[in-house]
């Protein structure tokens, strides 16, 4: 996620500014920012690069000013470019603004301001804002006042949003507003501060206002007053923080993959804003792919590695399921080494949390020779996957920390999912009716999830009884056999306990002889017309041998818990999203059960975040 620090002071911000984006380097970034109000004029400086690459570029000490803003960017809309870089500015460079969050309108809103003769220098969403601000300012009438002008713009917006907003001819204010993206006010002496969290600033104060969503706040050097977005003053609390930095910066979390795991719901929610409309599925123009040439698709060829394999195995059911396209998984390591058969109107498909997977990339590269067209599903803007591919689906999961996928994979099922929706679709292998479902169905993910993640108390337990197990089996059938592997494969990483993934029927061909009493296998049993009943019988097959059975079931299920010696509750769901829901109690099982034995659960010994070599 991007990042963003603001100051009013009576006194010189820019070490403040400084150390405060040092601060917020943990969430990730490709470009830098700063601007500095002095005198009646702006000090800009910003470039592509962490923080102190761009700062030797351009020396960021030498600029002055009792205001500033500062943001370190996590490219969404447009490439990582010096231009894209926040701060940006009006036409007349009297106001600057920096933003985290996504504008939905931005394109209706962007060809209204040119044709009221508004110049763009970005591709970026942020810009449309300041340049709407811009406008407002010039109804003196409707808006008297800087905050008027901001509060008229912001009513035009669709989308997230958290902004900071200074005025080359108001040094003394600061605005910010926020709308379902977090911005916060910290309240120091002679000086206060925004920020997109509390690291940032915790040096600083530890005095902290929670700004709502649709609140705007004006902040000046000695006070600030907070309305909502009808002009209409709101009080607030002002809270003390008694974290360290460390800890603040993990969210009062003790890890980062814990953190990761409860940040599902509003990353799924992230992944899905804006991309449904009136019943479509609507990509942005990275997307690259026209109805005309998906009509022509007759196979899909998809690589990953590790967890964006198992996210790819998914994707291959919903492909083959729902919109009735042949679908073949590979491990990009393996393709690579062989010459596959690819056909003219293939499309290949590479999954990628970081982008710059080394074996991914090599297998996009060998595929490219077919002529083929290639899609690139990836976290992050400008990676190299997503410029090798003929178009590409950022998933918008924000920076993971955690070396351990957790919400990279779900947000990559979601596009996945929505993918299917648009191919489905396209292809007529839907009716208006499926359609429909599917679409209100991933609606209600993020608020369902939710209710997952409020029902860890079972997880806690099964991890404080069986934290010791040598070995476990994972079984599931379905869209849930890769959850299964997902699972194993969770708990290896992070508690380094041997863990083996299979399809519940295979049980019977070789693993059934491990289990015993000491044995834990875990079901992924979602109450479904596809597979449960077969499910059923394989619970009872690992009962009468005297296994410890732990099985995520459908709320209201009455059969699996007397089978079952624990069970973990999902919602119920369309049979084809059960496997976001199934994931998280097994990404919160591995969790519990390594952080019972002591393990480095962010740096798992052996691994690393992006396998950047063969």
């Amino acid at each position: 996620m991007c990042g963003i620090v603001g100051i009013v002071s009576d006194g010189e911000v820019g070490e403040k500014l400084f150390k405060g984006l040092v601060n917020l380097e943990y969430r990730g970034y490709d470009s830098v920012g700063m601007c500095f109000v002095n005198g009646d004029k702006f000090l800009i400086e910003k470039d592509v690069g962490k923080l102190d690459e761009v700062n030797s570029k351009v020396d960021f000490s030498r600029l002055r000013g009792k205001t500033g803003i500062a943001h370190c960017r996590w490219s969404t809309h447009g490439g990582v470019t010096k231009e894209n870089a926040h701060p940006h500015t009006d036409c007349k460079g009297k106001i600057s603004i920096v933003h985290n969050g996504i504008i939905e309108n931005y394109s209706e809103l962007k060809e209204i301001l040119k044709k009221s003769g508004h110049l763009f220098a970005s591709q970026t969403d942020t810009e449309v804002i300041v340049h709407l601000i811009e406008e407002e300012m010039k109804n003196k009438e409707k808006n008297k006042y800087e905050i008027d002008a901001v509060i008229s713009a912001l009513k035009k917006i669709q989308g997230s949003y958290a902004l900071g907003i200074v005025f080359a001819e108001k040094p003394d204010i600061l605005i910010a507003a926020r709308n379902e993206s977090p911005l916060i006010i910290g309240v120091g002496e002679n000086e206060n501060f925004i920020a997109s969290d509390v690291p940032s600033i915790l040096g600083f104060t530890k005095k902290i206002v929670y700004l709502d969503d649709k609140e705007i706040a004006v902040i000046k050097k000695d006070g600030f007053d907070v309305f909502n977005l009808e002009g209409k003053k709101s009080e607030k609390e002002i809270n003390i923080i008694n974290w360290s930095r460390e800890a603040a910066e993990k969210g009062g979390y003790r890890h980062f993959m814990l953190k990761e795991i409860y940040e599902q719901p509003a990353a799924i929610a992230e992944t899905i804003n804006g991309r449904l409309r009136n019943g479509d599925v609507i990509f942005e123009k990275d997307f690259g792919l026209d109805d005309d040439y998906l009509k022509k698709i007759n196979r899909i060829v998809m690589v990953g590695c590790g967890t964006s394999w198992h996210a790819s195995l998914v994707g291959e059911f919903m492909f083959e399921e729902l919109a009735k396209i042949p679908t073949e998984v590979e491990y990009a390591s393996e393709l690579r080494y062989r010459h596959p058969l690819i056909e003219k109107d293939t499309l290949f498909i590479a999954i990628s949390q970081s982008g710059e997977t080394a074996d991914t990339i090599a297998a996009m590269k060998e595929i490219k020779k077919y002529g083929v067209k290639t899609l690139a599903i990836c976290n992050v803007v400008g990676s190299s996957i997503t410029r090798l591919a003929d178009g590409v689906v950022y998933t918008r999961a924000g920076p993971e920390i955690g070396v351990a996928s957790t919400k990279a994979f779900t947000t990559q099922l979601v596009v996945l999912y929505l993918f299917t929706i648009m191919l489905a679709k396209i292809k007529k292998t839907l009716d208006e009716s499926q359609t429909k479902a599917m679409i209100e169905g991933i609606r209600k993910i993020p608020l369902q999830l939710q209710s997952v993640l409020e029902e860890d108390e079972e997880v806690i337990r099964c991890a404080e009884l069986y934290y010791e197990k040598p070995n476990s089996i994972y079984l599931g059938r379905g869209v849930n056999f890769p959850i299964a592997l997902e699972g194993a494969l969770k708990l290896k990483e992070v508690s380094y306990i041997h863990a083996e993934g299979y399809p519940a029927a295979e049980m019977k061909h070789g693993p059934i002889a491990l289990i015993d009493k000491n044995m834990p296998v875990v079901f992924i049993a979602p109450n479904d017309s596809y597979t449960y009943k077969k499910v059923l019988g394989n619970i009872e097959e690992v009962k009468s041998r005297g296994g410890i059975i732990l099985s995520i079931a459908t709320e209201g299920d009455n059969e699996i818990p007397l089978k079952s010696d624990h069970t973990i509750f999902i919602p119920k769901t369309l049979y084809t999203l059960s496997s976001i829901l199934a994931v998280v109690p097994l990404q919160l099982l591995s969790y519990h059960i390594a952080d019972k034995l002591g393990r480095d659960i962010d740096k798992p010994r052996n691994l690393a975040k992006s396998v950047v070599v063969e």
